[in-house]
């Protein structure tokens, strides 16, 4: 996996902005990632915390799982890593969890929620129910949710990279 740094374009329509900025978002967490080992993905950021850029990446597996698939359209295939009795799933690694699993999940919920989102204008209104609310979501406020949910993600990750390597910047 090698992701290259490119920034959204600056002369864009509003969709095309929005997209463009979620995907840059994408983009940066992959490369938090890049160049780790198996165990480097798996370290933890501080004690007590499990919070690590695995986790991350699960984490947003679920993000992506839940606003494009469940909330937008409705289809509602189940949580990935978390549920009831552990709202938290995603940061638990067991040794049974791998990166490969991680991140192919991750690409493929990506995957799926462009093609999920591309049904819909900016406008258009959410079919499926959210935790936080009855009333229904535009795709609009979903993009902005997800980038702004990216823009915190990738700061956490920024930290836990520098505390592993040392690595900083985009």
């Amino acid at each position: 996996m090698t992701t290259q740094h490119t920034r959204p374009a600056q002369m864009a329509g509003e969709r095309a902005m929005l997209e463009g900025w979620l995907d840059h978002y994408r983009r940066t967490l992959a490369r938090k990632c890049q160049g780790l080992t198996e165990a480097q993905l798996r370290t933890a950021s501080v004690e007590p915390s499990a919070l690590s850029l695995m986790g991350l990446v699960r984490h947003m597996a679920e993000v992506e799982r839940c606003w494009f698939r469940k909330v937008l359209v409705g289809d509602d295939p189940g949580p990935l890593y978390s549920g009831d009795k552990d709202r938290d799933g995603e940061f638990r690694l067991t040794e049974a969890d791998t990166w490969d699993e991680a991140y192919a999940t991750w690409q493929a919920e990506i995957e799926i929620a462009r093609r999920y989102a591309a049904g819909f204008g900016l406008d258009d209104l959410s079919r499926g129910p959210s935790k936080f609310t009855d009333e229904p979501f535009s795709l609009r406020w979903i993009y902005s949710h997800m980038i702004g949910e990216y823009a915190r993600h990738n700061g956490h990750a920024d930290l836990i990279r520098e505390r592993i390597d040392g690595v900083t910047g985009d």
